[in-house]
């Protein structure tokens, strides 16, 4: 009886930590948005970071495992990802028209399962090489001046440069994640995919030109010398996106067969057809805190999907930007198991893809050196990759896995809406 009474008082014990963990979290997370909205640093309404849908916020914290042990090895010389303007005001009003019209320039898709080749002209890249190349170049000799709260949790700090330009700064409660977030910046490279803020790694230093006028901030965050940290270009006046209609669970998925594609405006179709690089992307990485999370609190909270995706933001101009990618990879794969039926149900949502994306995974697939392609261009771009590691032996293997098995995918999909 009294071990009975022992193990009854253990429960209601875990359920209370738990309780108060789900509420801290709920608050810390309203009161961080809060603060954005109403209080940026700049007076603006800045937007980055993670949405109001809280019902998924505490799975970081309860899946932090043991890191895996790293190993360092290396990639690649596709044609360059960036392609196209950063600036989302060019040919701003033609282009804003286009997006919001009727389709009038025929089928949004093409061969069967592939996005049509005039919604790909009307989609500019997001982030160019040369634009990403010179932010890169700037951050790493510029001086932050301000450290602040704005980047999600209180370990990331919202960085100030001397001539007032802003990043995220993740310093992370392992280098999981700052390695996660790193890696997925440069396979979304390999894939073309250019949604993805520009990403530097830099050492903390308080005695170096770059970090020397924050050193006190530093200290009082407990912050290391010596630890690698990344900065992410801060991107303002964006707003949150709600997972469009076919994508939700009541919806038969996003494919070629679905006759309301046909009555979609332009930027409905633009949308998605990011939408359809988002999931892709997710899936080879392994993350769950996205669209992946939200699936799994349908089971509790059947509103989910009609509010904001965590972690995906909107221009002003429609272009999705994939935020905060801490969990992909490396924690992403290593908490795989309690995820891969969530990440398998998602992609079987989608068979239109993008041609440039759909031609990068197909050379992925039949070469088989998607290790050495990342690890190529992740030490060619970053001075930092030898301190930050790589991925270990097993994750390599599971990033080719998972390209195969998407190859896989796309080959059923062109298989089954051939000849449409």
């Amino acid at each position: 009886m009294r071990a009975l009474s022992a193990n009854l008082f253990a429960l209601l014990l875990l359920c209370a930590l738990s309780s108060v963990f789900y509420v801290w979290s709920a608050l810390e997370n309203r009161l961080e948005r809060h603060k954005r909205r109403f209080s940026g640093p700049s007076q603006e309404s800045f937007q980055q970071g993670p949405s109001e849908d809280l019902s998924a916020k505490t799975f970081r914290a309860l899946l932090a495992v043991p890191a895996a042990q790293r190993q360092k090895v290396q990639n690649l010389s596709y044609p360059s990802a960036f392609v196209g303007t950063r600036d989302y005001h060019v040919n701003g009003n033609k282009r804003s028209a286009q997006r919001e019209a009727p389709v009038k320039l025929g089928s949004p898709v093409d061969d069967g399962i592939f996005w049509s080749d005039w919604l790909e002209d009307l989609l500019p890249v997001r982030f160019t090489e040369g634009y990403a190349e010179a932010w890169r170049n700037k951050a790493r000799t510029s001086a932050v001046i301000k450290l602040e709260p704005g980047c999600g949790r209180v370990s990331n700090q919202l960085a100030t440069f001397a001539d007032g330009t802003k990043a995220c700064v993740r310093y992370g409660i392992n280098a999981d994640q700052v390695q996660g977030e790193t890696l997925t910046y440069y396979l979304a490279g390999l894939l073309g995919i250019t949604n993805l803020p520009p990403l530097i790694l830099s050492q903390l230093n308080g005695d170096s030109a770059q970090w020397a006028a924050v050193r006190t901030r530093m200290s009082h965050l407990q912050w290391s010398d010596g630890a690698v940290v990344s900065l992410t270009e801060w991107i303002s006046n964006l707003t949150g996106v709600v997972t469009p209609a076919p994508l939700r669970q009541q919806s038969v998925g996003l494919n070629p067969a679905l006759k309301r594609l046909e009555n979609q405006t332009t930027a409905e179709l633009l949308e998605l057809m990011q939408w359809s690089d988002l999931i892709v992307f997710d899936y080879l990485t392994a993350n769950f805190d996205r669209l992946v999370s939200n699936l799994f609190s349908l089971q509790w909270d059947p509103h989910v999907m009609e509010r904001d995706t965590n972690n995906l933001l909107r221009t002003p101009h429609g272009d999705l930007v994939f935020i905060d990618n801490e969990a992909g990879l490396v924690h992403g794969f290593r908490v795989l198991n309690l995820w891969e039926k969530y990440h398998h149900s998602v992609l079987s949502s989608v068979c239109v893809f993008r041609k440039r994306t759909t031609q990068r995974v197909a050379e992925l697939h039949r070469r088989r050196d998607s290790r050495w392609r990342l690890l190529e261009l992740y030490r060619d771009s970053e001075p930092l990759s030898r301190e930050l590691g790589f991925l270990s032996d097993e994750h390599a293997a599971v990033l080719q896995d998972r390209i195969d098995r998407l190859y896989k995918h796309i080959l059923h999909c062109k298989g089954k809406y051939r000849q449409m």
